[in-house]
Parts: structure tokens; sequence; C-alpha cells
């Protein structure tokens, strides 16, 4: 760790009136998007981040929603006598509760109490601990079923917009800056095919969905996990919260989680929906909501799964047609074959539609 990096830490708990010694610092270089480190203040830990404004281009904003959301919970959790240290974040604020510091060099930074004795993982097979991640996204949602979801900002606009990620990807492929549209033709096919499936839930909007608070990034990692219990404590890396569709948060989760294979699996024959994962989840998920998704969102649950899957394929394929400039790659084809795998995921779920249909209807009753 550089000096100039530790006085920058400094500098940070400074302005939260948390300055002492550190008895750790360590960089935490899992993430992909903000820079983390665990530090310890007189033996008390916290995590402190630098919000990445290349990616969050509003980060007041941003840090406005994640207070808000996190204050409403943490009201709930009391009101139900549960752990408020670890059942949600715990964000630092300075003397005028702002919770972002803005350095000298326009870096803006946070900070929040670290959840000790916890856990959270990339992936897993076991069913019982897919229920429970179902049950932390879905007690998410129940807890925030009162919050004005329209009232949060937008920080990333359009972030689901299925109907404008499919016009973006027309445009890439008429404006073809890698020149490999000429490659992929079958797979251009495949997308435009699905125009209309694209519109399907963004069309329905404030119509007979409602919006919610929604996470929009509903993966393993991103549930902390007591070692104790076993059992999911809360949902962490809210940087994504906005304005959206619950099917949003159950089919992210789907895409990635009841997959067979890698994201980039080469082998397309590996690729296949586990529908064992899929009732696993929205057992949890469903459950959790005790009663409060309307019948309309019930019924866009399995299309959630499609069209998020739809959506994320196409960007991986409008990334691959502008060469490779938003994702990191690891070699010239893995955009490529990111798409395929979800093309694949598609085709599952248009092929077994009728039973994600089944399996969501049995647990809403």
């Amino acid at each position: 760790m550089s000096e100039q990096t530790e006085n920058k830490l400094h500098e940070v708990f400074t302005f939260f009136g948390k300055d002492g010694p550190f008895t750790e610092v360590t960089q935490i270089k899992t993430g992909h998007i903000n820079q983390t480190f665990l530090v310890r203040v007189e033996g008390k830990p916290y995590i402190v981040q630098e919000i990445n404004t290349y990616v969050f281009q509003k980060p007041v904003e941003l840090m406005d929603n994640i207070l808000r959301v996190t204050s409403h919970i943490r009201r709930k959790i009391q009101a139900q006598g549960g752990d408020t240290n670890r059942e949600v974040l715990n964000f630092l604020t300075n003397a005028e509760g702002k919770a972002f510091y803005l350095d000298g060099d326009g870096h803006y930074w946070r900070s929040y109490e670290y959840v000790d004795d916890a856990v959270s993982f990339n992936s897993t097979e076991d069913l019982s601990v897919i229920t429970d991640a179902g049950r932390a996204f879905g007690r998410f949602q129940k807890q925030l079923a009162d919050f004005p979801g329209e009232t949060l900002y937008e920080t990333i606009p359009d972030f689901h917009n299925t109907k404008k990620r499919m016009q973006n990807l027309m445009e890439g492929v008429r404006t073809d800056t890698a020149g490999r549209a000429v490659l992929v033709q079958n797979e251009i096919k495949f997308f435009f095919d699905r125009t209309q499936d694209a519109s399907y839930l963004v069309d329905r909007i404030g119509v007979d969905l409602p919006l919610r608070v929604t996470h929009n990034d509903t993966k393993f990692n991103n549930i902390l996990i007591d070692n104790q219990t076993g059992k999911a404590l809360c949902v962490i890396d809210l940087d994504t919260i906005m304005p959206g569709l619950a099917a949003y948060d159950f089919g992210d989760f789907i895409r990635f989680a009841a997959s067979s294979a890698a994201e980039d699996e080469a082998d397309l024959d590996r690729v296949s929906l586990c529908m064992d994962r899929y009732d696993a989840f929205a057992k949890g998920f469903v459950g959790a909501s005790d009663g409060f998704f309307t019948e309309a969102e019930i019924e866009s649950m399995p299309w959630g799964a499609r069209i998020i899957t739809l959506e994320t394929g196409s960007r991986f394929l409008l990334d691959y047609l502008n060469g490779d400039k938003y994702f990191h790659i690891s070699d010239p084809e893995q955009n490529l074959r990111r798409a395929r795998t979800q093309m694949k995921l598609v085709t599952e779920m248009e092929r077994q539609f009728a039973e994600m249909q089944k399996i969501i209807r049995n647990y809403a009753k």
C-alpha cells in the first residue's frame, strides 16, 4: 500500500470524523468497478471505496439513493427486532449528513461498516443456498414494497430498457465499427427476430406493472451469508438501485445462476437452463414476497428471465461489433462466446417457458 493511498484513506476517515490509528489496510481486488479497501481503525473494520465515476457519472444522486433505501430498510429491521448492525449496510456520514467525500482531485469516496463473520459466494449448486438467496432478494423487495420507487434517481439511464438496447444493437450493426457484422449474421438475425419480445416488459411499466425499487445486479456475491448460521444476512452492492420492475431482479439472477455453464462457454452443448435451480430461486423469491406481488408481476417473472438474458446477449454482441470497448475481455472472441451462451439460454427458456410459468404460479399461491 503506497503512502499516498494511505494518506488519502486517512483523509476520508477524517472527513467522517472517524480517523484514528490504522491497524489494517488491505485492498480488495474482487470487484470490477470501484476501488475498494478494508480498513481497521483502532480495530473496528470498515469498507472504503472510491466510486468509479466513469461508470457512475452521478455519484451524489447514487449515494442519495443508497442512503434513503438503507435508512428505510433499517427502520423495518428495527420494527421487527432484527440486528441493524448486520442485516443492512451502515454508511458513514459526516456532521452535515453527507455520505460521500469529494477529495481535492475530484474523486468521490464513501465508507460503510464492515460486517464481520460473514462471507459471499460467487456461485453455488446447492439448491438450499439458492432458495435462501431467493429469500434474501425477495425480502429486499418486501422491505421496500412501500418505498416510492419513482422518487429514486436513475443513475444509469435506460439500464434495463431492453427496447432501447435492441435499437442500440441495430445501430451498431449499421455502423459496424470493427467490420465484424459479416461474421455474425446468424447472431444478428437471432436478436432482430426477437425485437417484439424486447418490448414486452418496457411497454407495461406504469400500465399494469408497478415501478419498484430494484437492485439490478442480483448475483450470489451480492448477498452476505452469516458464517455461523449459513443464512443470508443482507443484500449488498447497492450502486445500481433504481426504479424498475421486480421481474428484472428475478430475471438477472436466473440468467446467471440457473445456467449450467460459464458465461463464455465455447461448447454450447454444455449450456442449458437448470430448472431445479430456477425452481429453488423462485421458491425463495416469490415465497418471501408474502403475497405483495401483483398478479401481473407474478406473470412477468418468467418473462424477466427471458428478456434480461436477451438484453445481456445483445449487449455482448454489440460490444463485439464495436471492437470490445465496454466489457473486459481475455481474448478477441470472448464477447461473441458470451453472446452465444445467452442466445442458447434464451432458446432454452423459450422451449421450457410453460414449465417456468407453472413453477412461478405454484409459489404464488
